[in-house]
């Protein structure tokens, strides 16, 4: 556990009780801290109690009365679509309104390192699709190559529950736009920015304040060195506002399509073949396409800004091939369960948005498509690149018609269950297809996360005749 730092003999409040809001209650108390707590549920309030903690309801201004904050769970809304009263009547009463990631940082570094021979560093990876790849392809390079790493944040472990830095140890973390959008302060070593696509609209207050969360990472602190995707005028924006002058090797700018070789330092993948240019010479290179655990060109962007992270670490372009080549990728996301008669299942269950979806359906020629759910903003519109790879799709979801309505020019069938939607395609596929759960939609009109959905998808599979 990391113990905060800077509260000790205070009063520090929290609000909402998951995951991240127990452990910093804990970091808190372990720095010195007093701590009341406040959750929207009566069990979440409960559960508290019974571990101790004092309740008292943040909903009143009067009850900030001697707190020194009010720490948030990513969960809770802040400003869009409204305030959350807590944080209304904090704003009120002029407490300060922080979370965990923001705790994290003004307190991971101890006077400790002054003995360590290598100081800790911190990668923090955001965007809309690819930063969990990314961020669980970072920590495997790294500790395939000797490094000691931790994985945490969004993924893996709370950033306060990790364990303290070890001499030279690197703490990856991924961060959504929940956890920048708050933090107070977020002064990673290396920060990265996957790519951007409409997401979240509504907690942010549309595409710009969405946006805006991502750059918080690169403006509040200022990283030593930046990755940016640039294959959306987002990142290119992003990169020309943190670059000194033409050629500024502090930003590596990264694409899965184009070829970058006027930047100063790039990395890009065309055609499955990653490279690396400085200064206009390319110094390394890697095949992407013999690596089993990153099929497809939005893994390939994955692996070009993991490349990039690693190498500002000095770490060489072999040996980051050869720990590529081990990675398993990750449960939900483009990942192989089985392979009966030349038929491909896989299952990419965090595909949760029109952008993930396409990028998933243009990884494999022939497709079986199992999607539908709870519809997100914006249409269906950004899925036609990948619709030619289609030969029919099997629509889920308890709007499953009006989601097939959408797919002009496509067979469909409507299957609203999961186990319907798998047997369908399984007895329709033929050698060489690939039946591929990739839902373009939120899983919560039927399950209670992508998790959830994606095990459904896999039981199917693994119960077929």
């Amino acid at each position: 556990m990391i113990p905060v730092q800077g509260f000790a003999g205070q009063i520090v409040a929290i609000l909402g009780l998951g995951r991240s809001g127990r452990t910093a209650a804990a970091a808190l108390q372990a720095g010195g801290a007093s701590v009341v707590v406040w959750d929207d549920g009566q069990a979440g309030r409960d559960a508290a109690e019974a571990d101790g903690y004092a309740l008292r309801d943040l909903t009143q201004t009067a009850s900030y009365a001697g707190i020194a904050a009010l720490i948030v769970s990513p969960g809770i809304p802040h400003l869009y679509p409204t305030p959350h009263p807590a944080i209304a009547a904090a704003w009120a009463a002029g407490v300060p309104v922080d979370n965990d990631i923001g705790l994290f940082f003004r307190s991971f570094a101890t006077d400790e390192w002054d003995g360590f021979e290598t100081t800790p560093h911190v990668i923090a990876i955001t965007g809309s699709n690819g930063k969990s790849t990314t961020a669980a392809l970072v920590h495997h390079i790294l500790s395939e190559s000797g490094r000691p790493a931790q994985l945490a944040g969004n993924i893996g472990r709370g950033v306060l529950d990790i364990d303290p830095a070890h001499d030279g140890e690197v703490v990856v973390l991924e961060l959504s736009s929940y956890q920048t959008d708050l933090a107070r302060a977020l002064t990673p070593d290396v920060a990265v920015f996957t790519n951007l696509s409409p997401d979240h609209l509504d907690r942010h207050g549309g595409l710009g304040g969405y946006f805006a969360a991502k750059r918080r990472l690169f403006a509040e602190g200022g990283p030593d060195r930046a990755v940016i995707g640039v294959d959306e005028n987002e990142g290119l924006y992003l990169a020309n506002q943190l670059s000194e002058r033409h050629g500024d090797d502090r930003v590596i700018m990264i694409s899965s399509g184009q070829k970058l070789t006027e930047a100063g330092w790039s990395v890009f993948a065309r055609k499955g073949f990653l490279s690396e240019y400085r200064h206009g010479r390319q110094v390394g290179s890697i095949d992407l396409r013999a690596i089993p655990g990153l099929p497809g060109a939005h893994n390939h962007q994955n692996a070009c800004a993991a490349y990039a992270a690693c190498r500002t670490f000095g770490l060489g372009p072999r040996a980051i091939e050869a720990a590529m080549q081990s990675y398993p990728g990750l449960p939900h996301r483009s990942q192989l369960v089985t392979e009966r008669g030349g038929v491909r299942f896989v299952n990419d269950s965090k595909a949760t948005n029109v952008d993930s979806a396409a990028k998933a359906l243009l990884a494999f020629p022939r497709i079986r498509w199992i999607c539908g759910g709870l519809q997100k903003e914006g249409g269906l519109d950004g899925l036609l690149p990948g619709l030619a790879h289609v030969a029919k799709a099997y629509v889920i979801g308890r709007e499953a018609a009006e989601f097939a309505r959408q797919l002009p020019g496509i067979p469909t069938d409507i299957c609203t269950t999961m186990s319907s939607a798998v047997a369908q395609a399984a007895a329709e596929a033929e050698p060489g297809d690939v039946v591929l759960l990739a839902p373009a939609a939120a899983s919560f009109d039927q399950y209670d996360n992508f998790e959830q959905r994606g095990d459904d998808f896999m039981a199917c599979v693994r119960t077929l005749p």
